[in-house]
Order: structure tokens, then sequence, then C-alpha cells
């Protein structure tokens, strides 16, 4: 799928970081792709599949009442989500990915709109995309996005801060 997994896998070993994903609309792809990397167990923690908002708020944390308000696809819940998995899984960074990746809008969203966060031990944040795209090809960009993302998290030589555990 893409180049970065080993970068990701490699930088993390290197600097003794554990990632964990939470993931809707990807359904664990991102999780997969960094296990394709041998030597992922050094890194790799584990992920929640949270295809559902009872998931994303029992398991992980995300407020109720900004469900409700703002919907499942939304930067605040991507945000909600990675912080919820890099503490429920005793990871250094968490990482999430949340969307619409059709046939239908969803949450009054368009189809193509996803949401990634990723959250480390000094700062949260969540990036915006729309692709283009049949679901596959959507969930595919959306899993590709999400790797450049934390790829440039652990190479950008900005301390993640060492592990929480």
């Amino acid at each position: 799928m893409t180049g970065r997994a080993p970068d990701i896998v490699a930088a993390a070993a290197a600097r003794g970081l554990r990632v964990a994903a939470a993931e809707s609309l990807t359904a664990g792809m991102l999780a997969a792709e960094l296990a394709t990397v041998p030597g992922a167990s050094a890194v790799l923690q584990g992920g929640v599949v949270a295809y559902q908002n009872s998931v994303k708020a029992q398991v992980l944390g995300v407020p109720e009442d900004l469900l409700r308000k703002a919907g499942s696809v939304d930067p605040a819940v991507a945000e909600q989500m990675a912080g919820g998995v890099r503490k429920v899984l005793n990871a250094d960074i968490g990482i999430s990915t949340t969307g619409v990746a059709g046939p239908e809008p969803h949450d009054g969203k368009p189809v193509g709109t996803v949401f990634i966060g990723i959250a480390t031990a000094s700062a949260v944040r969540a990036e915006g995309f729309r692709f283009e795209g049949d679901r596959a090809a959507i969930r595919r960009q959306a899993c590709t996005a999400a790797l450049e993302l934390l790829a440039l998290e652990l190479l950008s030589g900005e301390p993640a801060q060492e592990s929480q555990g």
C-alpha cells in the first residue's frame, strides 16, 4: 500500500516508542499495514476498530455528547480517538481515522470526508482530507494519509515524549 510503514517501524523502534491505532473508516487497515513490516512487534501496541459510536465512547473515551452534537466524522472526534487509544493501549503515539467512505453521506458530511487524529504526550491534533473514488479507494487513501502523518511525526525530530508506561 505504501512505502511509509517500514520507515515508521524503524523510526519508532530507534526511539523506543510504541504506536497504537484507533480505526473507524479504515477498520484495521492501518494496524495491518504496520504489522506487515518485520520488527513491528517492537513498536505496534495494537489497535481498536471503533466502527460504532458506542465503541468510540465506551472503549476510547470519546464523549457521548460530542458524538451526538458533531457526529462521528469530526476533527474533535479524531483527536479524542487518538488520545483514547494512546491511553487505553499504553502507547506513546496514538493515530486515528474517521470518515465517510460512502456510498452515502454520513452525519451530514459528504463522501470522501476524512479526519485523522494523532496524539503524543505533548500534543493532540487532527487533519482533514477530502478523498475521491469508491469505498475501497477512499479507505486506501485514508490509510496512506494516516501512515504519512505518523511518519512525519516520527521523522520530524520533535520529541514524541518517551514511553508513558
